[in-house]
């Protein structure tokens, strides 16, 4: 019968399509990885892989063997968490995603309160967009994510956290806008935002549902500090998460910042596996982020 290090192998395969980094993602030699790929074909009478001296590529059985076997290995680490939950569920790594517009203004505050209060556990964190870190937290590749809504999350458990408004950021010396509205001062200038792909970009649209736009399509910015530098240079206008301006994402001077009170904020929330082992671990772990958010001084 097949093991669970055929499996790993088979999906490292799959994701690299190359025998060399495939090996080295497993930590063993090619030619280890390759003897292990055959023992698995010849135990299922299948072609996983068809091989040529310039590529390697999934067979039609093989794309469906590699789709169940990334829900065996999940299965098999939810195992492992179990019984390890049931001696102490705070003791052990911990895997955490996070999205760009929240890791570097919350977690470097947060991290000392976690690790008083989580000696015996090991934080390892993966910055990436929401899509991907869904994908690795129904893969396994992932524990427990940090995201902001509204987004699909399916079936995933979600702990609520906090509330993130937005403030408006205009280049410095701005003329003064008294008694203009929100929308109103959203609409005086070209509004750039980050590209597709970061979900902060459909939430700064909804900030006001249906009633801005963005109105600049020919610039998109990939991080925050990107689109402070364009505003600061008098390119255009942005919408600032609250979180990120509190910790200290503008550089005094850099830009003009509007608070925008009537902004429909985006929800931060800890999403994980339903059913997960460790849900007691993410519930205090979320009691910790809600403490310690940093705050404006």
């Amino acid at each position: 019968m097949f093991t669970l290090r055929q499996l790993r192998f088979l999906i490292a395969l799959a994701d690299e399509l190359n025998f060399s980094r495939a090996a080295e993602i497993c930590f063993v030699t090619q030619p280890t990885l390759s003897a292990g790929i055959q023992e698995l074909e010849a135990q299922l009478g299948v072609t996983l892989f068809e091989r040529t001296r310039r590529s390697v590529m999934l067979t039609e059985v093989g794309s469906q063997i590699v789709a169940r076997a990334r829900r065996l290995l999940v299965d098999a680490e939810d195992i492992r968490v179990l019984a390890q939950a049931h001696s102490n569920p705070f003791e052990g790594d911990l895997r955490l995603g996070v999205i760009p517009t929240i890791g570097p203004y919350l977690i470097p505050q947060t991290l000392p309160d976690i690790r008083k209060t989580f000696p015996k556990l090991r934080l390892f964190l993966r910055e990436e967009l929401t899509e991907s870190l869904i994908d690795g937290l129904h893969s396994g590749r992932l524990d427990l994510i940090l995201i902001a809504l509204p987004f699909e999350t399916g079936s995933l458990s979600i702990e609520p956290l906090f509330e993130d408004g937005y403030q408006l950021a205009t280049p410095p010396g701005s003329p003064a806008t008294p008694g203009k509205g929100s929308e109103t001062l959203l609409t005086s200038g070209h509004l750039m935002l980050l590209e597709k792909g970061h979900c902060l970009q459909r939430h700064a649209l909804e900030a006001y549902p249906g009633k801005i736009s963005n109105q600049q399509d020919d610039f998109a910015a990939t991080s925050l500090p990107t689109l402070i530098a364009m505003v600061s240079e008098g390119l255009g206008i942005t919408l600032l998460p609250n979180l990120a301006v509190e910790a200290g994402v503008v550089a005094k001077g850099q830009v003009q910042l509007t608070d925008l009170p009537d902004a429909c904020p985006r929800q931060i929330v800890l999403a994980w596996r339903s059913g997960s082992a460790r849900a007691e671990v993410f519930q205090r772990l979320g009691e910790v982020l809600r403490g310690a958010r940093p705050r404006p001084e």
